[in-house]
């Protein structure tokens, strides 16, 4: 009698996560495997560096701070040859860093000391945007629908008018959804690189396009929902 297989199983997420604190890089062990993820660790970043070459991960959580170097200098030396989602540890009051590992091409960064649930979801919403796109999506968030395509934008049905800046920088958000975009990102993107330092202009955007896109009655006199600030470092689509 011959015996029956089932499919075989589906490969696990391989996630490259390096940091020189054995605590921590214990930690970032189970919690990621008990997520379903397979793991691969490194202590530096030259070991980083090696076994993503040797075997490529689908993604990776970098320290910011290392023996032999910078989460910085690893986020864009992958950058040259990977799209990977990559995730950067930091530390509270490492902002400069924060924004530096951004521009160099990180995903996003979690602070430590971090959640196991906060961990998971942001990566998981990394590697969710990385999924490729067949076409430009309509994105729906509490009540509000933004057609891309059409550069239409609607809240429980009504249509919302934008100038072409805010649609601009709904979109260029909307697009990134859950991924923390710098000042400097936002600003390049929108207006261009020769604007990088123009930080006025970009907040009374935000606050205008805030003020027509959040559920009534909020915007800047409550906790916007829609557009969070990252304070010191840039905004985030969090619909």
């Amino acid at each position: 009698m011959t015996a029956s297989h089932g499919a075989p199983p589906t490969p696990l997420t391989r996630v490259l996560v390096c940091d020189d604190e054995p605590q921590i890089l214990r930690a970032l062990k189970v919690i990621l495997r008990e997520a379903g993820f397979e793991v691969v660790a490194a202590e530096s970043a030259s070991e980083a560096l090696d076994r993503a070459a040797v075997r490529p991960p689908e993604a990776a959580i970098i320290d910011l701070v290392l023996p032999d170097g910078d989460g910085i200098d690893v986020t864009r030396r992958l950058r040259e040859w990977s799209q990977m989602p990559i995730l950067v540890l930091s530390a509270m009051g490492e902002e400069d860093a924060k924004v530096k590992a951004l521009e160099a091409g990180a995903d996003d960064y979690v602070t430590k000391p971090f959640g196991s649930r906060e961990l998971v979801a942001r990566l998981q919403a990394a590697l969710r945007r990385a999924a490729p796109e067949s076409e430009e999506p309509v994105l729906r968030a509490d009540g509000l629908e933004v057609d891309l395509a059409a550069r239409a934008v609607r809240r429980d049905g009504a249509s919302i008018h934008l100038t072409p800046i805010e649609f601009d920088l709904l979109r260029t958000l909307a697009r990134n959804r859950g991924r923390l975009m710098t000042h400097r990102q936002l600003l390049t993107e929108v207006w261009g690189p020769e604007y990088v330092d123009d930080l006025q202009p970009l907040r009374t955007h935000i606050a205008r396009l805030r003020g027509k896109i959040e559920p009534e009655g909020e915007g800047e006199t409550l906790r916007p929902r829609l557009i969070v600030t990252d304070p010191g470092v840039g905004y985030r689509f969090a619909g």
